[in-house]
């Protein structure tokens, strides 16, 4: 069955990096695009970024701009998103998903936590 499974989260200082997996299961990977989203304690579900099929096209939200890198690695069937000078405000779980028939696909969320 489709699977989906964030990792590499953790605790962070501000200004630190984290990069975050998805590894794909159950489904041919290469044939949809990729996103992440993201909740922070107490907020709702906020757009992070998405990528094409190929990795070639890649789409950020304006306060991950810069600082944020998705990509992707169809050969290994497995998503990430390099997070960089990471903020207070970027505490939240992040999830990895994909569409496929107007059916969302998520994984189990990887916690994300910036603090001093």
């Amino acid at each position: 069955q489709v699977q989906l499974v964030e990792s590499g989260g953790g605790l962070v200082q501000p200004g630190g990096s984290l990069r975050l997996s998805c590894e794909a299961s159950g489904f041919t990977f290469s044939n949809y695009y990729m996103t992440w989203v993201r909740q922070a304690p107490g907020k709702g579900l906020e757009w992070v970024s998405e990528l094409n099929r190929g990795g070639s096209s890649t789409y950020y939200a304006d306060s991950m701009e810069g600082r944020f890198t998705i990509s992707r690695d169809n050969a290994k069937n497995t998503l990430y998103l390099q997070m960089n000078s990471l903020k207070p405000e970027d505490t939240a779980v992040y999830y990895c998903k994909f569409i496929v028939a107007l059916r969302d696909y998520w994984g189990q969320g990887t916690q994300v936590t910036v603090s001093s």
